[in-house]
């Protein structure tokens, strides 16, 4: 049985809109998933409630309030990245993340910076798509289910005005109707007629989480926009169903308003996350790469400070996408960022170092936490996972000690200590999983963990 398609599946049904909560219920959102970093998440729901508070101001005044630009400055592991991600998930608004590291200046090999707003174009339009399809997914579905019917029972040429013959036939088509929605139809085969879509699939165009989106040309679009044509394929009916089922999508969905609607999300909701600034800050007067650096500062400016950039689908201005900068200033400072675009992120907010007692309740707290989803793989084979009080202690104080003595990775610690802990048992489930309960204390967890904590050497690349 098919599925209507969601814009995030893996979610509970999404806010109707993020910029519609009050800044407090925007927190309290964020804390769902993401401990302390109060000061952030903090700016970041101001900064996506001023997105609504300006949609209410007089007209005559609303185009003059631009959106107050922000630079999460942290180590890394303390949270930059995964308010971003959790941004994404709730804001119901276009997003996209791009590192600032993948950028170079006008004339050299690599990404163009105006690369990020075509990006989120393609992530407003498969948003609002999916949105779209979600509301007439319904009537798709008994279309494609009608059509597959046409396919399995053709109708027979007879007497219009024989009534008997056209009862049988609708008898016929009845049976076989509830046969197909039972499954009892699935290893059947019919030959249905494929129409490649012919526009541009902003899906194919975009890249997961982190990762920069393939580079499009006028090659790839004109070969997007040519009229397909038609191929016959033999499938069986399940496939059938999900094929049809797209193609009646596609017919029903208007995607000039689609694009229209997409355009202005973009120009008034979008939210760009520029992730490693800090790589592209450098001192001034130096030459070599800085001058590189510099010069992708540069390019970025107009983008940030508002300035028009031609997509595939039309021209969008940039006046009132929201831009989130982060970096953990290591080797440089923001004041190492040329004057103009320190200006254009009047708000800075610098993320405070994890603690032990944090790791303890990153380990527990959030609805996504590392125990619970370590104990949901366990549950996958029949067996339940617990940890105790202590055992969640002793994780945090081994990982806090890590970076305490090596490299500082904030949260991220804590994914190796738990896989280094959990290896053998994964390993062994489902052979080794004879009892239904594992339960780690302290003492298990010192146990396991004890070769690879003294010794330094291990250490250094295991934990």
């Amino acid at each position: 049985m098919t599925t209507p398609p969601t814009p995030d599946a893996e979610l509970p049904p999404p806010l109707p809109w993020l910029e519609e909560l009050p800044p407090r219920q925007i927190v309290a959102e964020l804390d769902r998933y993401i401990v302390g970093q109060a000061a952030a998440k903090k700016a970041i729901a101001i900064a996506i409630r001023n997105r609504w508070r300006r949609g209410q101001a007089p007209e005559g005044i609303r185009n003059e309030i631009t959106p107050s630009n922000i630079i999460l400055i942290g180590p890394t592991g303390v949270g930059k990245t995964e308010i971003a991600r959790r941004l994404a998930r709730l804001a119901g608004a276009p997003f996209v993340k791009v590192e600032a590291t993948k950028f170079t200046e006008v004339g050299y090999v690599g990404r163009d910076v105006e690369a990020m707003i075509r990006d989120l174009v393609d992530a407003a339009i498969s948003l609002v798509r999916a949105e779209r399809e979600v509301e007439v997914f319904p009537q798709a579905e008994q279309r494609a289910i009608e059509r597959v019917l046409d396919l399995l029972l053709p109708a027979t040429d007879g007497d219009a005005e024989d009534k008997a013959l056209a009862a049988r036939q609708a008898a016929s088509r009845e049976k076989l109707k509830v046969m197909l929605l039972d499954g009892k139809l699935d290893d059947r085969e019919v030959e249905i007629e494929v129409i490649p879509p012919n526009y541009p699939n902003p899906d194919a165009m975009r890249a997961p989480d982190g990762m920069d989106a393939p580079e499009s040309s006028f090659a790839d679009w004109l070969m997007d926009m040519l009229p397909k044509k038609p191929k016959r394929r033999l499938v069986k009916v399940p496939d059938a169903r999900r094929i049809l089922e797209d193609e009646e999508l596609r017919a029903m969905v208007d995607m000039d308003d689609t694009v229209n609607e997409a355009l202005d999300r973009v120009e008034n909701h979008g939210i760009v996350f520029i992730d490693e600034i800090d790589k592209i800050a450098g001192e001034k007067g130096t030459s070599g790469p800085d001058v590189s650096r510099q010069g992708v500062q540069r390019d970025l400016l107009p983008i940030v400070e508002g300035s028009t950039v031609q997509t595939r689908y039309g021209h969008v201005r940039t006046d009132h996408i929201l831009f989130v900068a982060a970096g953990a200033f290591h080797m440089t400072k923001p004041s190492d960022l040329i004057p103009e675009l320190q200006g254009r992120f009047p708000i800075r907010v610098e993320l405070e170092p994890l603690t032990e007692k944090d790791f303890v309740r990153i380990l527990t707290e959030p609805e996504n936490a590392l125990t619970k989803q370590y104990a949901a793989l366990v549950a996958a084979e029949g067996c339940a996972l617990e940890f105790s009080a202590e055992a969640v202690a002793e994780m945090a104080r081994i990982a806090w000690q890590a970076n305490d003595r090596m490299e500082n990775i904030g949260a991220r610690r804590l994914h190796t200590v738990m896989s280094t802990l959990l290896e053998d048992i994964l390993f062994d489930l489902p052979d080794g999983g004879k009892t239904t309960v594992l339960k780690l204390d302290g003492a298990a967890v010192r146990e396991r963990l004890a070769s690879v904590v003294q010794d330094d050497d291990l250490r250094k690349y295991i934990l």
